[in-house]
């Protein structure tokens, strides 16, 4: 059997050796907000506690918006005031297949700009004609609700159309029908996150998704926030064509 004082002598002398490193100092439980900067594929997204305050856009929604809505369409419950419910942001890319790195490129670009990384968009069928194979990335989109989502607006309205060259407003006819609206940016430059280039600029959609039941409350809504519209009269009803009997003739012969 050891002698006890021999082993003690044996452990002193393994420690001085090689010194017990200090563990890790353990996290506190207490509110898991705090949480350090997200990275995906070298790209700098939106920290948590940023995506958790609330914006001025929203604030001033909830704030000033809401009553001028109430007062001027006479709302008679708060839930019938018409808000923005998401905006989806897209961007085609022709040749992703052949330039995988000018996909990543966009990818990081557009995640710079919303604060959100996207996803890509592939295709649903088949195409010979355009060589497009059932599968195969065209571009990347991304969908942005909450508070990144008002974030992304206040950008959008305050600097990302002022920046715009030739900008003359937005028309107020495009209008879905169901008070939605798209618009379309022909240079991501605008944002002050994309360096600009002289090489091919590369534009987005962007579609504003609301709550609204006609385009006269949604342009309303909109405007209230700040969207620059041209002033062309009030929107237009959108005009659907009718169809009479000869555009349902199974042969294709047109008119008889």
């Amino acid at each position: 059997m050891a002698c006890p004082s021999l082993l003690r002598s044996s452990t002193s002398s393994f420690h001085g050796q090689f010194p017990i490193a200090a563990s890790p100092p353990r996290l506190a439980f207490g509110n898991p907000r705090n949480v350090s900067v997200v990275k995906a594929a070298e790209v700098v997204l939106v920290e948590k506690t940023e995506s958790e305050k609330v914006s001025r856009l929203k604030t001033a929604y909830l704030e000033r918006i809401i009553p001028k809505l109430k007062e001027e369409f006479s709302y008679q419950n708060i839930h019938e005031v018409p808000k923005v419910e998401k905006v989806v942001v897209n961007c085609g890319i022709g040749d992703a297949q052949q330039n995988a790195k000018g996909l990543e490129a966009a990818m990081r670009d557009l995640a710079l700009i919303t604060g959100q990384r996207p996803v890509k968009t592939r295709a649903k069928a088949s195409l010979a004609q355009f060589k497009i194979r059932e599968g195969q990335p065209l571009g990347i989109a991304v969908t942005l609700r909450g508070n990144v989502m008002y974030a992304f607006l206040d950008r959008l309205i305050n600097l990302g159309f002022p920046r715009t060259r030739d900008f003359q407003g937005l028309n107020p006819n495009s209008f879905d029908g169901n008070g939605n609206y798209g618009v379309g940016i022909k240079e991501q430059s605008v944002f002050p996150e994309i360096k600009f280039d002289l090489g091919k600029g590369r534009g987005m959609d962007v579609c504003i998704k609301t709550t609204a039941k006609t385009d006269k409350e949604a342009q309303t809504l909109l405007a209230l926030m700040g969207m620059p519209f041209r002033e062309t009269g009030p929107v237009t009803e959108v005009r659907r064509k009718k169809l009479r009997s000869h555009h349902f003739n199974r042969k294709g012969g047109g008119r008889k």
